[in-house]
């Protein structure tokens, strides 16, 4: 292994002089401080190691709504602060923050973009409003033109594992979305200062796998109760299951939102076991399954790594 001592403001110069990538692993080290920088990793077998979330900050601003020379909106997809772009790459102890606001003015503004299989994040804090972290691939097709524009809109749509170990992960409207099959243990997810949902899945029809939240906690900051959802389909297969997660009273009695596609609710998974505080109510809506033991049981880690894009 290779380690490479990072100090604040050379982040993209030191991902830009990677050496190739030969299978031998890399661990860039970030000294504490703040990082306000846009970066693009594209190189596999990768770490970025911070000194702690709390004191090493990854942070840009781009926003969505911002008019381009082109004459074009910048769109989602092209407002990540940090980009993952190969596989095995893990972000262990920082944050990766987007801090355009207000997200009335801004619009969709990502911190994290994944689009990697066996993609690791260890006790990170990802910070941001709408559309915080983006867990590719991308849908098959775009529903608006141009919806897509960015750095993959014509890329081949990559079957995908990611992996999110205490985490803290803050937004408020769809802020973790995509069709990587996703597995959370012990994060935190935090919506913030206005109603919303905490997920936005796209999973890939026939996928087994999409969002499993294992022993996390839903909070709020600034909501009012019931007034977000866990989820909403992105797409008509999107699947997000709960296990033994702790629900703050922010949750909406229904738990799950349809986005109005009434077609999903024979496709999709809104799923739950072992729910439990103010947020985890019996009167959810009639599309939520409910997970028996034998059901919940059968949901581990292991299967999920070993069959999740089968």
């Amino acid at each position: 292994m290779k380690i490479i001592a990072v100090q604040p403001g050379h982040l993209a110069e030191a991902i830009a002089n990677l050496p190739p990538d030969d299978g031998t692993p890399v661990t860039l080290k970030l000294a504490a401080g703040e990082y306000r920088e846009k970066c693009v990793l594209s190189r596999a077998n990768t770490t970025l190691e911070g000194d702690g979330a709390q004191t090493t900050r990854i942070v840009w601003n781009d926003g969505a709504f911002t008019i381009l020379p082109d004459g074009m909106k910048r769109g989602t997809f092209r407002t990540a602060t940090l980009m993952v772009d190969a596989p095995g790459v893990t972000l262990v102890d920082l944050t990766v923050e987007n801090d355009a606001v207000p997200r009335s003015e801004v619009g969709q503004a990502l911190a994290l973009y994944v689009d990697a299989d066996d993609f690791a994040c260890e006790n990170c804090r990802l910070i941001g409003y709408q559309d915080t972290l983006f867990t590719a691939p991308l849908p098959p097709k775009e529903i608006e033109p141009n919806g897509f524009i960015g750095p993959k809109q014509h890329t081949p749509r990559i079957p995908q594992r990611h992996v999110y170990r205490n985490c803290y992960i803050q937004g408020n409207v769809d802020f973790i979305f995509g069709g990587a099959a996703a597995w959370f243990d012990k994060c935190e997810i935090c919506s913030v200062d206005e109603p919303g949902y905490a997920t936005a899945p796209s999973t890939p029809e026939g996928q087994k796998y999409g969002y499993v939240f294992h022993n996390c906690r839903f909070t709020s900051r600034n909501l009012a109760d019931g007034c977000t959802y866990l989820g909403r389909p992105w797409r008509n297969f999107a699947k997000t299951v709960l296990l033994n997660c702790e629900l703050g009273s922010h949750i909406h009695p229904d738990g799950f939102d349809d986005w109005g596609k009434k077609a999903a609710h024979e496709t999709m998974l809104c799923a739950e076991y072992g729910s439990f505080g103010p947020g985890a109510g019996d009167d959810r809506a009639d599309y939520v399954k409910r997970l028996s033991d034998q059901e919940a049981a059968e949901i581990t880690f292991e299967d999920f790594w070993e069959n999740a894009l089968k």
